[in-house]
């Protein structure tokens, strides 16, 4: 069989008019008849881009030359920013990132439900920068440069940037990437460790309020060990090693206490715990802003009875405990309904009930499937709830608020909502990943047969 040869592609840059951006935030122009996406590049902008790749329906490019600027350009915050897949959109005004975002979110749902005539909600916005709490980091020796790499892929690459520093990671994490690669320089497994897993809760929760896990591929030596035990100590942060998958992940440091980290929601009188390994919102201002509007959107009275599904630790459960008469939590990962188990205890909520299950499974005759739930909450993973819907509708509730962080399926279950009966009332944006195309959204659906 024959490989197919390698088209080549031209040297010299093409001259493009962009013309607007598409869903993941590249610029979109035509050549002769053609899409091409251009990285980096705004609507309006006239750009050199050299060719990156063709396809028989579109061609992809990098900006080479800005020739005529949007006015929502701007210069970087970081140095890296053309390099790092870490963001997308440093380059794009964080007013008009929002904006396109909003645009992102309301065309779908204006195209998956043209009948809806909806309120659009005001953004919820918070810190632009230094917002990061959780990432993966990456890490590599690199024979040519003799230097361990410790950061984000390059854009569409498996190469690591060779970087610094980072303005949109927490500063806990980002102020210790140049230690990190010298620490992992001189140590005899300097090859063996691939990645680095960073967490951090509230700065002032704990005096080890940042975790990082150290992915390792061969046994560590004991000098090896002590190093890395040095280094947490003198950094304040918890150390974990990871040797094989992440069940073998284990705190070594401090040796002392549980393993976890903790994060407030002063709001609400609540303090709750996880292990750096869960699922967290990567964006604690955001975070806190996104709970008070579910709570506002499903309009909670003393008698309510409230299903939360994909609960997590309880992010959304223990909140809404406070304003409601019972709350049950519900969530494929029995690790993370323990954890939830165990917040609802150390904040004396007792009107939380908690349960794993496999929410792609019929709900009905599950015990905690009740006729009296008269509100629920939906955080679904980017597939969206598309197949727990049919038993949402089966137990009717009042009101469903919908948090979504994939606007493609919240405008594909919201079309099959309201052919069941539901009204799309509201829906809006949370910026809960600025300098990226990525879109979290909240919208609310009422029964419009109530």
């Amino acid at each position: 069989m024959r490989r197919r040869r390698r088209q080549k592609l031209p040297t010299t840059p093409l001259v493009l008019e962009v013309e607007k951006l598409s869903h993941e935030g590249r610029g979109i122009a035509h050549h002769e008849g053609k899409v091409v996406f251009v990285t980096e590049a705004l609507p309006g902008e006239t750009v050199e881009a050299l060719l990156t790749s063709r396809r028989d329906s579109f061609d992809e490019a990098s900006l080479s030359a800005v020739l005529k600027a949007s006015p929502d350009r701007i210069d970087p915050a970081c140095e890296y920013a053309s390099i790092c897949g870490g963001c997308s959109l440093q380059h794009f005004d964080p007013v008009a990132q929002l904006a396109f975002k909003e645009s992102t979110l309301f065309e779908r749902l204006n195209h998956a439900v043209p009948q809806a005539g909806f309120d659009r909600l005001p953004p919820l916005t918070g810190p632009v920068l230094a917002y990061r709490r959780k990432a993966r980091l990456a890490v590599r020796y690199v024979h040519k440069k003799e230097q361990v790499l410790v950061g984000f892929r390059e854009k569409n690459s498996s190469f690591i940037t060779n970087m610094n520093s980072c303005q949109v990671l927490d500063p806990r994490i980002a102020d210790l990437l140049p230690a990190l690669s010298a620490l992992i320089a001189g140590l005899e497994s300097y090859r063996e460790i691939p990645q680095i897993e960073v967490a951090a809760g509230d700065p002032d929760s704990q005096e080890c309020s940042a975790a990082f896990i150290f992915r390792h591929l061969k046994p560590l030596a004991e000098e090896d060990l002590a190093k890395l035990l040095s280094f947490a100590r003198e950094k304040a942060i918890a150390l974990y090693l990871q040797p094989g998958g992440m069940d073998s992940v284990h705190k070594v440091y401090p040796d002392e206490g549980k393993d976890r980290l903790y994060y407030s929601l002063p709001e609400f009188d609540l303090t709750l715990a996880f292990h750096p390994t869960d699922f967290t919102q990567v964006n604690a201002e955001i975070n806190k802003h996104m709970i008070a509007r579910a709570i506002r959107l499903l309009d909670l009275a003393d008698s309510d009875v409230v299903l939360d599904l994909f609960c997590g630790l309880g992010n959304f459960t223990l909140p809404l405990a406070r304003y409601c008469r019972q709350v049950t939590g519900v969530e494929g990962s029995q690790e993370m309904v323990s954890r939830a188990q165990e917040n609802a205890i150390a904040n004396d909520i007792k009107t939380a009930e908690f349960y794993s299950a496999d929410l792609t499974q019929p709900m009905a005759g599950q015990a905690w499937c009740k006729s009296t739930i008269n509100k629920v909450l939906l955080d679904p993973p980017r597939s969206g709830a598309l197949e727990v819907l049919p038993e949402i509708i089966n137990i009717r509730p009042e009101r469903i608020v919908y948090v979504s962080c994939n606007p493609a399926t919240l405008a594909r279950d919201a079309e099959y909502l309201v052919e069941n009966g539901y009204e799309l009332v509201s829906a809006g944006v949370m910026d809960m990943f600025p300098q990226t195309a990525h879109v979290e959204a909240m919208a609310l659906f009422v029964d419009a047969k109530k």
